[in-house]
């Protein structure tokens, strides 16, 4: 894979930001989107990935929050397609991975976002899968295959790490970016040995693949990876409080997928179009903080006091310029600065 210089990533961002923001209203008329009534504009970009972003949408928390505010829910299959939109212009909260987060805030001119909320820790919902019968019983068996992933997402990051640890460069296997449902169409075909990606294509994979390890085994060893929320330099100057709505929204998500599983399990299940069943076996695959997790040392920490997360996307992008996926990792204070972590502690009731 070569590198691309930062600048150039940048450029070809900033050109695929009206692309993104066309996928976006694509979405709205096809029903990937909803909007509820108000005099305020407030657009969020999520994933269809089982997390309290999905019961937050299906439960209308946010709407009951800010009914006088127009809400329109827009699905992102990627983080590089969020950062995309980010840069367009053209949405004000959204779910981005840990990786694309640290490259949203590096180099010369950072995006306009600061991430302010952990939707979930990655776990056994991302993995890196090898197909049955390829002879790969490893990660280091991975030499010279054809291994895919959605480059510039939190899979991409945990395979660079993987690859590292069993000793291999990226050079020594052939990387190929692909999203996740171009990832199970290449698999079906027999274009590619193996895979490190999320659910629910994971799950499809699973099912003619062995698992070689996972974002879990990987957090574990040094390298976690999360699903944050981040949120508009923008939103955050004119709406504030829209900001701390979204987050008492999402503290009582979290609250819900602990008091109220089954019905936790029935809007999961609703937003993805699966069985319960499979909502609920997607669900147990995730590691959810609780709200008061969430604004620990542990984790994001509180204003004026960031917790670990600051040092984990701080290493997250050193990691991603030694692996020359980017020109130079931000400074600590770089990566503080994109913490937005005002009334945090205040949000969580």
């Amino acid at each position: 894979m070569s590198p691309v210089s930062h600048g150039a990533s940048r450029r070809l961002l900033l050109a695929g930001a009206l692309a993104a923001v066309s996928a976006a209203v694509t979405g709205c008329s096809s029903g990937e989107a909803t909007a509820s009534g108000g005099s305020r504009r407030l657009r969020i970009g999520y994933f269809a990935f089982p997390s309290g972003d999905l019961l937050v949408k299906n439960r209308k928390l946010l709407e009951r929050e800010l009914p006088d505010h127009r809400v329109t829910w827009i699905k992102f299959d990627s983080g590089a397609a969020v950062n995309q939109a980010f840069l367009g212009k053209s949405l004000d909260i959204a779910a981005l991975g840990s990786s694309p987060f640290a490259r949203g805030i590096s180099g010369g001119s950072p995006i306009s976002y600061k991430v302010a909320w952990v939707l979930d820790v990655a776990g056994e919902n991302e993995a890196l899968v090898a197909r049955k019968g390829s002879g790969i019983v490893d990660v280091a068996g991975l030499r010279g295959r054809t291994v895919a992933t959605p480059f510039a997402s939190t899979s991409h990051y945990s395979l660079l790490a993987a690859l590292r640890t069993a000793g291999l460069k990226p050079s020594d296997v052939k990387l190929v970016d692909l999203q996740p449902q171009a990832v199970l169409a290449a698999w079906q075909r027999g274009d590619i040995d193996a895979a490190y990606v999320w659910l629910p294509t994971l799950d499809e994979l699973r099912r003619t693949g062995i698992q070689l390890t996972s974002s879990k085994e990987i957090g574990a060893a040094g390298k976690p990876t999360l699903d944050l929320a981040v949120v508009s330099d923008d939103l955050i100057a004119r709406d504030p409080h829209a900001i701390s709505s979204w987050r008492k929204a999402q503290a009582r998500a979290l609250r819900l997928l602990r008091s109220d599983p089954d019905g936790s399990v029935a809007a999961v299940a609703a937003e993805l179009g699966i069985s319960a069943a499979d909502a609920r076996a997607q669900l147990r695959q995730g590691v959810f903080l609780t709200p008061e997790q969430v604004a620990s040392p542990d984790w994001l920490g509180t204003d004026g006091r960031p917790g670990k997360l600051l040092g984990y996307v701080t290493d997250t992008a050193r990691f991603l310029a030694e692996q020359r996926q980017l020109d130079a990792a931000p400074a600590e204070d770089t990566v503080r600065k994109a913490f937005y972590l005002k009334g945090l502690s205040d949000d969580l009731t």
